[in-house]
């Protein structure tokens, strides 16, 4: 298509052009990756939406084109000097880019893995937070429970002179509270300063020569400043002494009555009932990033990672040698356990001897050592013993976790507890922080609340606070009000600010972002969005059309990558890449706006105007009759919720957002089965019971978490298509002739990879102030291997070629090797034909990792009991794509497995057998069962909101 036939198909809804002097982003000859020389103009200041079938190049034209050249050409604008720390960016494969305005990515796999980041730092709304407990929060002690309260000295002079009027006082400053020391050079320099006597322990003692006090005792020492009768009319000396005791105190004092009692000014914030003094609130005092406010038990991570007595003896029947202690395993011939059967001898026991029937005192022993040597046997030296003191089972784990390697820490992960901090019981802050209160709450209890609770309580809130808190608060509370409003907008309002950024789906992490970035209200910004609609139900779905309708209103270009429906209707242009996925896609095959657009004759075009369906199929299954039964699950928001899977059937598991899926689903359900089927350690939420396990024999949970945090990991090795691919290539003659075994293929290990790069094919370079780079190694341009191993060749190709195929490529190529055809024909089937074998895991998006993991799962046998747990298996697919996934699942299916499926996709919720409908809101507000039942049943239910979609969609077949 030519730009002049593209400017006739543009559907402006303003005709003039922008303050750049440009009515659209041209871009000339786009060749990367897969594209085809396209030249493609998107009209500037509207909501563009790129779709086509997976794989067809939306991705290589919005990233790895128009936002490659963007990020480019703002590092050229950097002085040469800063440019040569940082080094040259790679031009994309382009002729030309016209209109190009400053570029935002907002992608699905930038999510922070670190469990400090979480939802209220990522959006600043928790910073707001922070800033308004250290201007207007309220302290209390955390001794008393009384109201915290600060004085100026006069305030002190007028409160000591009218409270103790006509009364004898001992004014005195506090130098030590609550230390070990023998203090002699302080007591020294209080000599120096004219001071006569201190008050040690409570005792007024005269100041001697060479005075010292016990140095392994915790002291309290104060000088005494003066002795003085109070008289309200003679005030001076009474000021004079208060200002002197103030300077030595650090502006805290203490005065002493003839009673001997005690009382406590400051111009701090101080309990006068007990003395208690806190530090001036600052906004890192309420930190859990910062040592000034984070918990010091927990660092401000809110829980406590333990290895327990009951994680290392799961079962204290059994004996040492019969694998008692988890760790160990059973007894084997090794020095461990000849150690452990010398100190049980010495103890009159055996390894043989139950552990419940062992005494305390040598349980304790066993888990965290003693110092008392222990003589074994030698075995290299007949008669011969060696002594060695025993460290302990815990003692050893703990620390493997501090200082092994990433292995032995995941190994070691699997004894150890993760429970609430005993200190702070999950809060985060230190106590002090936490007695820093606004209308009668902390800040940690503002963090639990979700964001629409917390939107609630923010509501009037200036009513209920004092005037003083009500000045300061004022321009606080309305920069927050507005943060947590576009949150809601784009449907988010059932996070709460605590929860982990880790924890989040990559379309819910994208939303964040994107309610950042409609906060900081920039004009004339390109934002480029990767399926931001990913894991939002239908109902809040025109709330997130229109948060980018009003970010492209604040004038804007929007570009979405999108295969949802609704969001393309909405657009203002759409453009549509294919026809096919890899080498059969890459050039344009329509555009247009919404109403032109289905008008045209392009595969998205046909399923958008309904000429094309997913068909509904016209019998539901009837299953096996068997029945996973859980009941009264708790966790988190759920209420006491009883599932019933009916197992040979594809069940599907709906509801809004935040109404209870996960939880219910990966957090509950799942653990136990694991725990029931392969003796897992995790944890799930509570629950009372559950029945129809031995219905089961294996369960697959297959979610978009990455397949691989670095570029060695890849399709063919996750799939472990990549050993019989090395096996492969050590069996030819050119590699028995050079004597290379499997090892000399593998990119992991020395011998056969590139040195340079150590077999990554790409070096990192970091970047200051930007995300690090990666860009191909100079020695072997990206193939990871040495010279010598790329001379061995199967059909004229090298190991790196066979990495670089396609799927689609090699299905052809190993079409005569069966296994492994086997693993690449799934990955094919699944509608990855376009990834190469060998495409760096970091750059799969979140579909494309959930689909890898589906075909390594798929390409293994399946014994006919098995239960496929799929979290969204649509994302990034094409309606063409989510046609072929069912059939996929329906071949699982009747062969009499069990497939569960977390989804909004209508298109799949109307194709399945059995719906289960949770909500009916998200937050505290879900958490129940809505219905259950045939997507029939399920359409007519008044009170759920899927029932309200399903309906229509059902109705348009």
């Amino acid at each position: 298509m030519s730009i002049t036939q593209q400017k006739q198909s543009i559907d402006h809804t303003s005709n003039g052009f922008d303050h750049t002097g440009y009515q659209y982003i041209e871009i000339f000859g786009a060749r990367e990756h897969n594209l085809k020389d396209i030249d493609v103009q998107l009209p500037r200041n509207q909501l563009v939406v790129i779709t086509g079938i997976s794989g067809s190049g939306k991705s290589s034209l919005a990233f790895d084109t128009i936002y490659a050249e963007g990020q480019r050409r703002y590092m050229e604008s950097f002085s040469a000097y800063a440019r040569s720390f940082i080094g040259d960016m790679e031009r994309p494969d382009v002729d030309k880019i016209n209109g190009l305005s400053p570029v935002i990515s907002i992608e699905q796999k930038t999510t922070s893995r670190n469990p400090r980041s979480t939802v209220g730092t990522t959006t600043e709304v928790y910073d707001f937070l922070r800033l308004l407990y250290a201007r207007a929060g309220t302290a209390y002690s955390y001794l008393s429970g009384k109201k915290m309260i600060r004085q100026t000295e006069s305030q002190i002079v007028d409160h000591i002179a009218g409270e103790f009027d006509n009364s004898v006082l001992t004014l005195l400053a506090p130098v030590v509270k609550g230390r070990k020391g023998h203090y002699r050079e302080l007591f020294v320099q209080i000599r120096k300063q004219g001071f006569t006597k201190v008050r040690v322990d409570g005792q007024v003692q005269e100041l001697v020569p060479k005075m010292q006090v016990d140095r392994y005792k915790i002291h309290d020492i104060e000088i005494v400043i003066d002795r003085l009768k109070v008289a309200v009319q003679e005030k001076s000396r009474l000021t004079d002494s208060i200002k002197t005791a103030m300077y030595h105190g650090k502006g805290v004092i203490l005065t002493l009555d003839e009673q001997g009692n005690t009382y406590h000014f400051s111009k701090y914030l101080m309990d006068p009932a007990t003395g208690l003094a806190y530090d001036e609130p600052a906004p890192n005092t309420f930190s859990f990033n910062s040592p000034y406010g984070a918990c010091p038990t927990c660092r401000g991570l809110g829980t406590f990672a333990k290895i327990t007595r009951e994680t290392v003896i799961p079962d204290p029947s059994l004996s040492i040698s019969r694998g008692g202690i988890a760790p160990l395993g059973e007894y084997r011939d090794i020095w461990i356990f000849k150690k452990l059967n010398s100190l049980l001898k010495r103890h009159g026991a055996n390894i043989t001897t139950p552990i419940k029937e062992l005494p305390e005192e040598i349980l304790e022993v066993i888990l965290h050592g003693d110092s008392v040597p222990v003589a074994v046997d030698s075995v290299k030296y007949p008669g011969q013993k060696w002594h060695t003191k025993f460290e302990g089972i815990i003692s050893f784990l703990e620390k493997q976790k501090d200082s092994g390697s990433d292995k032995i820490r995941k190994w070691v992960e699997e004894f150890t507890q993760v429970s609430d901090c005993p200190d702070c019981s999950g809060a985060r802050l230190k106590k002090e922080s936490l007695h820093f209160k606004i209308d009668g709450k902390n800040i940690a209890e503002l963090a639990e609340m979700d964001i629409d609770q917390l939107n609630n309580w923010l509501r009037g809130l200036e009513d209920r606070l004092e005037s003083k808190q009500r000045v300061v608060a004022v321009e606080i509370l309305k920069e927050l009000r507005k943060r947590l409003g576009f949150m809601v907008n784009v449907g988010l309002g059932y996070l709460h600010l605590n929860r982990p950024l880790r924890t989040l789906s990559g379309g819910e992490s994208q939303r964040i972002r994107l309610a950042t970035q409609i906060g900081t209200q920039l004009v004339g910004v390109l934002y480029i969005l990767d399926e931001p609609s990913i894991g939002l139900h239908q109902r809040d779905n025109q709330r997130l059309i229109q948060a980018l309708k009003d970010l492209r209103d604040l004038g804007n270009t929007v570009l979405v990558v999108e295969h949802d429906k609704e969001m393309m209707l909405s657009a203002d242009h759409i453009v549509d890449i294919g026809p096919g996925a890899g080498r059969h896609g890459g050039t344009i095959v329509a555009q247009g706006s919404p109403e032109l657009f289905i008008q045209k004759d392009s595969d998205t075009a046909q399923y958008l105007s309904g000429t094309r369906k997913i068909p509904v199929p016209r019998n539901r299954r009837e299953g096996n009759g068997a029945t996973l039964k859980l009941q009264g699950a708790s966790g988190h928001n759920l209420r006491q919720v009883d599932l019933e899977v009916p197992l040979g059937k594809m069940v599907c598991i709906t509801g809004v957002s935040g109404s209870g899926k996960s939880s219910l689903i990966h957090d509950t359900l799942i653990p136990i089965l694991k725990s029931k089927l392969y003796k897992s350690k995790r944890e799930p939420l509570p629950y009372q019971s559950i029945d129809g396990v031995q219905h089961l024999d294996k369960v697959i949970e297959v979610d978009q978490s990455p397949i691989g945090r670095t570029p060695r990991s890849n399709p063919a090795t996750y799939t472990g298509v990549f050993t019989d691919i090395r096996a492969l290539f050590t069996n030819l003659p050119e590699a028995k002739i050079r004597g290379y075994k499997p090892g000399r293929f593998s990119f992991n290990v020395k011998g056969g990879r590139c040195e340079t790069c150590q077999g990554g094919g790409m070096k990192q370079i970091e970047m200051d102030f930007l995300p690090d780079v990666l860009v191909p190694c100079e020695t072997c341009k990206g193939k990871r291997y040495n010279r010598e191993t790329l001379e061995v060749r199967f059909k004229g190709k090298s190991i790196s070629d066979v990495l670089d195929m396609t799927v689609e490529e090699a299905v052809t190529f190993f079409e005569n090797q069966p296994k492994i055809l086997k693993k690449i024909v799934t990955l094919n089937e699944v509608g990855l034909g376009y990834i190469s074998l060998g495409q760096h895991a970091t750059t799969l998006s979140g579909g494309e990792a959930q689909r890898v993991k589906l075909s390594s799962e798929l390409s293994k046998r399946d014994t006919g009991k098995t239960l496929y747990v799929l979290d969204e298996p649509t994302t990034g697919l094409h309606f063409q794509d989510v046609k072929n996934l069912l059939l996929l699942l329906n071949k699982l299916v009747n062969k009499g497995n069990t497939v569960l499926i977390i989804e909004h996709n209508m298109d799949i919720i109307k194709a399945v057998d059995h719906i289960i409908d949770l909500g009916p809101e998200g937050g505290e507000m879900g958490g129940k069962m809505v219905c259950f039942g045939s997507p029939e049943d399920v359409a007519n239910h008044p009170e759920s909101y899927t029932a309200k979609f399903l309906r229509q969609e059902l109705n348009d077949q």
